[in-house]
């Protein structure tokens, strides 16, 4: 038998025989691989093929014979562990199946294993699901000859506020604490002691009595910077001007060999090193040791459903498996998808589902009574009727702007689209319900609409450099941070970022930044060091959510993929985005690419739609659209999930709904929009309707329903309401909208414009850098108070020369205000090697609103204080 990949040639195979079975396999092939090739399953539980072999479990032991000098084949004097030895050829391997050797040895290792683990199946999490129960079936002794007591310890142990440890269920195998270190890069958890008292643990104080020095609450001083980073290789090196060591891996500084950490390196709950990837290492766990504080007790895997799922939260479309029982999601796991999230997804995605089942879940439609003013609970055909009349006198009166949001499915977004064209008659459609701009509008019309499959995870594994613009992978895009990781610890990879500080992300793939006031992004991007940072043929450029805010961006990175031959690829930060865009729910944008201002394509889609003709006119954009709404020119509003703290002035949003004539809301629960809203037509959450989303590479990521539910669609809402106007969008269908879009197919007609070039300002005296924290406020995570705990601390960022001019004083902890006409936030400052004359504030972390406090965005000035003191700044 011969196992070939694509890729590897005859050259390559080594041949070798596994219980009598002559197989050939690629050069490096480890044994346990090779015998899984012939199905053939070897026993293992430290093994896992997105891991580095390690041998600690044992259990996978065989028994091996190799040629020697002269060609005979000799045995080796003891079984071998499969997961850590390679194939080479001529090798005799002989498995449980055929050696009594192999199994005696593996039956021995089981009986050690289980000498001190607990009788606990009944109450243990992993029962029903445990590899250690099933092998033990497998492998294991009949009965045990341990009568001594088992070892006990406390338990559980809090690692964070999502994980718990049970010390006496481990077996030492491994996969977590390699995962922490190999994977994410956080030094979460990792074995301690030795020999028999050898266990898992932790670094956070007072756990397992292992600590480490964390002098809070003071905030590092100048000497305790993170640094910028311009190496790309892992390890630690000697920083001679902070007289400290620094690990590239952890991202931190030791000094006289005791780690030094602040307040910036805390989670909510006042642990440090919190991890994104923490939920990971409970999956992988084979044993019941590791077990999440949000599912803990909750069921048994017989009792659930699994259906597959995709993760909602951002546009790395990473695959899911969705547990429910009795109506209710009870867990999420990542699903394998090699093309995609491998196995791996982040704590978000894997614990952020509980905000669709709150309290102020809406079950029924809402119309305001005009007497009472409040929200009172009517029949689906008496809402849709109101909600129907109203639009339509606000159509005639002057007109409704569509605000759909960035959280859609693909058929979600086009019944939008398509409602807003054929029903409303207007092209005042816009999913971009946080900061945009008329050029990013533009860059996405040329750019990335009607281009389908575009720069993939492979090929960001493959490429030899990466150039993150304005992006935050491990913040804005976890799926993509894990990719770029994987290739940066083979060694293929060098990552560049235009940012103003180098991110705990970005140190942890031991990138190079370029350092780059905000706003100023479009010269970084046509700067040299940008030109020799992808001049490798195969490299990439990601444009992350900060270029909206940083004119002639777009038109520079453009200009940068033109002549340097690298690809572009748009990672946004809503899973719905890039399908909205190939929806048309832009203003100037039809479905598949079209542009309004293209007469074919306005025939082509009204020949598509059954209509006499479509809006000429591009519409306008989401400001322009609240803008309108709040001087009385539109009379309407249509808002879909649309949070007004995401808008670029919240409180012109809010003004808007609270002056516009009539507004229909369609929502999953009660929400800021729904307040001010005339009409709330409740719809259903992910969970409960089958759809599409798109990712960033492209790629249509369908996922079933999970739960049985009377919940509609938007889609389906919008084609009831579209009925009782009178006219007919065939919508009905939950998959109908995303099956009409792909009959259209892509325009093949001249492409929009590319974005025109723009003037880059200077920057003012003290400029505003701001981007969101993967865990922060935004209401898809209510509900989960485990998850909560581990957000990132909410800190100020300052070099220290601009914090000197403030007066801050070396070693002493100092709160600084940053505050604008519209209002001000108060935070703890940690000094940070970043440009003169910036500051840094988390978008909408707890304590740092930035958008509804100082309605302000990157390169924006504003003035800075010591808490209490006068200002500093523009």
């Amino acid at each position: 038998m011969t196992v070939t990949e694509p890729s590897k040639t005859a050259v390559d195979l080594v041949t070798l025989t596994i219980d009598g079975i002559e197989v050939s396999v690629p050069k490096g092939t480890l044994l346990i691989r090779a015998a899984e090739e012939l199905g053939i399953a070897i026993p293992r539980f430290c093994d896992h093929p997105l891991l580095a072999p390690a041998g600690a479990c044992r259990q996978c032991l065989v028994e091996v014979a190799m040629p020697d000098r002269e060609g005979n084949v000799r045995p080796m004097p003891k079984p071998q562990a499969s997961c850590t030895m390679t194939a080479t050829p001529g090798m005799v391997v002989k498995t449980q199946l055929t050696s009594p050797v192999s199994e005696k040895a593996q039956r021995g290792v089981m009986e050690l294993l289980l000498i001190n683990h607990p009788l606990d199946c009944p109450v243990c999490d992993k029962g029903g699901e445990c590899p250690l129960q099933n092998q033990a079936l497998a492998n294991g002794q009949g009965e045990s000859r341990f009568t001594e007591v088992k070892r006990t310890f406390p338990k559980p142990i809090r690692i964070s506020t999502q994980v718990l440890l049970d010390r006496e269920r481990c077996i030492l195998c491994q996969r977590c604490t390699r995962f922490s270190k190999e994977i994410a890069g956080d030094p979460f958890i990792d074995l301690q002691m030795r020999g028999a008292h050898q266990q898992i643990g932790t670094f956070s104080p007072g756990v397992l009595d292992f600590h480490v020095d964390l002098p809070y609450p003071v905030v590092r001083t100048s000497e305790e910077l993170e640094p910028t980073v311009e190496s790309q290789t892992q390890g630690s090196t000697k920083d001679e001007s902070r007289g400290a060591s620094h690990d590239h891996v952890t991202g931190t500084y030791a000094a006289d060999g005791i780690a030094t950490r602040g307040e910036a390196m805390l989670d909510e709950s006042g642990q440090p090193f919190a991890s994104y990837f923490s939920g990971n290492t409970i999956q992988i766990c084979p044993v019941g040791a590791l077990t999440g504080a949000a599912y803990r007790f909750r069921a048994r895997p017989f009792d659930l459903v699994s259906s597959k799922g995709v993760c909602e939260h951002c546009a790395g479309g990473c695959a899911l498996r969705v547990d429910h029982r009795r109506g209710k999601v009870a867990r999420r796991l990542a699903a394998e998808d090699s093309a995609v999230n491998e196995e791996w997804n982040c704590d978000k995605g894997r614990w952020a589902f509980t905000w669709s089942t709150g309290a102020d879940r809406l079950t029924h439609p809402l119309v305001r009574d005009p007497e009472t003013g409040e929200l009172e609970p009517v029949s689906w055909p008496y809402a849709l009727e109101v909600a129907a009349k109203g639009l339509l006198k606000a159509r005639e009166a002057g007109g409704v702007g569509v605000l759909p949001g960035g959280r859609l499915t693909v058929g979600d977004a086009y019944a939008y689209a398509k409602f807003a064209r054929v029903v409303l008659r207007t092209n005042d459609i816009d999913f971009r319900s946080r900061a945009h701009s008329a050029e990013e509008e533009a860059f996405l019309s040329h750019a990335v609409a009607g281009t389908g499959l575009g720069v993939t995870y492979a090929a960001l594994e493959a490429a030899p450099s990466v150039l993150l613009a304005g992006l935050e992978a491990e913040e804005e895009a976890a799926s993509v941070f894990l990719r770029l990781r994987k290739s940066v610890l083979k060694g293929s990879k060098k990552v560049y970022s235009i940012a103003p500080w180098a991110s705990r992300g970005l140190i942890k793939l031991s990138g190079s930044l370029l350092q780059t006031v905000p706003g100023q992004e479009a010269t970084a991007l046509g700067s040299a060091a940008a030109a020799e940072a992808v001049a490798e043929p195969g490299s990439i450029i990601l444009l992350g959510p900060r270029l909206t805010e940083s004119p002639g961006a777009y038109q520079a990175a453009l200009a940068l993929a033109a002549s340097s031959g690298a690809r572009l690829a748009w990672v946004p930060r809503r899973a719905g985005e890039r399908g909205a865009v190939e929806a048309g729910a832009l203003p100037g944008l039809l479905p598949g690419g079209r542009p309004v201002s293209d007469p074919a394509a306005r025939v082509d889609m009204a020949a598509a739609w059954d209509v006499e003709s479509l809006p000429s006119q591009p519409g306008r954009d989401a400001t322009r659209i609240v803008d309108a709404a709040a001087a009385g020119v539109l009379a309407g509003l249509l808002v879909g999930g649309v949070d007004p703290d995401d808008m670029p002035d919240p409180a012109a949003a809010r003004a808007a709904l609270e002056t516009a004539s009539f507004v229909v809301s369609l929502e999953v629960r009660a929400s800021a929009v729904t307040a001010y809203a005339d009409v709330v037509l409740p719809v259903a959450p992910p969970a409960e309707k089958g759809g599409t989303y798109l990712n960033w590479e492209g790629r249509h990521r369908e996922f079933p329903q999970a739960l049985t539910s009377d919940a509609l669609s938007d889609g389906e809402v919008l084609d009831s309401l579209a009925s009782e106007v009178g006219v007919w969008i065939g919508l009905r269908g939950e998959l109908s909208g995303t099956a009409e879009l792909a009959s259209l197919g892509r325009w093949e007609g001249a492409k929009a414009d590319r974005p025109e070039h723009h003037t880059v300002p200077v920057a003012g005296t003290t400029v505003l850098s701001t981007w969101s924290m993967l865990l922060d406020r935004g209401r898809l995570q209510d509900g989960e108070p485990y998850l909560a705990g581990t957000a990132h601390r909410a800190v100020a960022r300052m070099s220290p020369a601009t914090a000197a001019q403030l007066g801050v004083q070396k070693g002493i902890s100092s709160n600084v205000t940053v505050f604008n006409d519209r209002g001000e936030i108060t935070l703890p400052l940690a000094l940070t090697p970043m440009p003169d004359g910036v500051v840094w504030l988390p978008s909408n972390s707890p304590g740092s609103p930035v958008r509804s406090k100082l309605a302000a965005g990157n390169g924006d000035a504003v003035s800075v204080r010591l808490a209490g003191d006068q200002l500093m700044g523009a």
